[in-house]
């Protein structure tokens, strides 16, 4: 079976302080801990702006050895209406020290605003600025669409053709995506409650243990999968991502091997 990986956006979050993070933790201790709780992180800074390429190395020497950080790619690539023209944003995000997470360098998630609408032209030039690889080190790409223009099926192909993953979001207001375009598997769990203790309810969180270990063990190729809980009633994602882990167990959601 391929690994399965669950985490939530981010690390820092005041709320979370003295529910998910035990009380008096230094913030700076925040990562650290967290990355011992989870098996992985959405960073969502470096859909802002750039980050130095310390802080990714600092975010490397934090984390346990077989810790994995996804990340969300500048909203400057994905928010232009030709995205025939996106090659010098998507270039000087791979260029900007994402590298320095090494092997802990998971998904990278390219998110369109929800007024995007399907361009076949235009996203088959975008995903052909996607590398495969830099400097010896595989690169996984996901993509993350809303407008209703994308359900066509020649959206599908094109990720397929290029091997980049439909991202997979539970919440009201997605398109219900669920096409295996790629080697692994990436899905956003938005739907967290403020009444549930873990956010999901059991059933909720059974089923996707179970979508989860289909995946990983698909006959047509095994999928590695990453999950994230991620907004809905935010205090909750942690609990959420944990119980989750708890379900597919040791030796799958708690496997902590290889992207």
């Amino acid at each position: 079976m391929a690994a399965i990986r669950v985490g939530i956006g981010g690390w820092v979050f005041p709320p979370w302080r003295g529910t998910f993070y035990p009380e008096g933790l230094p913030q700076a201790r925040e990562l650290a801990y967290a990355s011992r709780q989870l098996t992985s992180i959405e960073i969502n800074g470096t859909f802002y702006g750039a980050q130095k390429p310390a802080s990714f190395q600092k975010w490397y020497t934090e984390t346990p050895a077989d810790f994995v950080f996804s990340l969300k790619a500048p909203r400057f690539a994905t928010h232009r209406r030709d995205l025939s023209q996106a090659a010098p944003s998507v270039e000087r995000f791979l260029a900007s020290g994402i590298l320095e997470l090494r092997e802990k360098l998971g998904p990278i998630l390219w998110q369109f605003p929800a007024t995007a609408r399907f361009d076949e032209a235009g996203m088959r030039a975008f995903l052909q600025m996607l590398p495969q690889h830099i400097d010896g080190r595989r690169l996984r790409h996901v993509v993350e669409v809303r407008h209703e223009s994308f359900t066509a099926s020649g959206f599908v192909e094109l990720l397929r053709q290029h091997n980049v993953a439909v991202g997979i979001v539970d919440s009201d207001g997605y398109l219900p995506l669920h096409d295996l375009t790629a080697d692994f598997v990436y899905v956003r769990l938005r739907r967290s409650a403020e009444h549930e203790p873990t956010g999901y309810s059991s059933h909720a969180l059974d089923a996707w243990a179970e979508y989860f270990r289909a995946c990983a063990a698909f006959q047509g190729g095994p999928r590695d999968c990453f999950a994230y809980v991620i907004s809905g009633a935010k205090l909750r994602a942690p609990a959420a991502a944990m119980a989750l882990l708890k379900r597919l167990g040791d030796a799958q959601g708690g496997k902590r091997g290889g992207t």
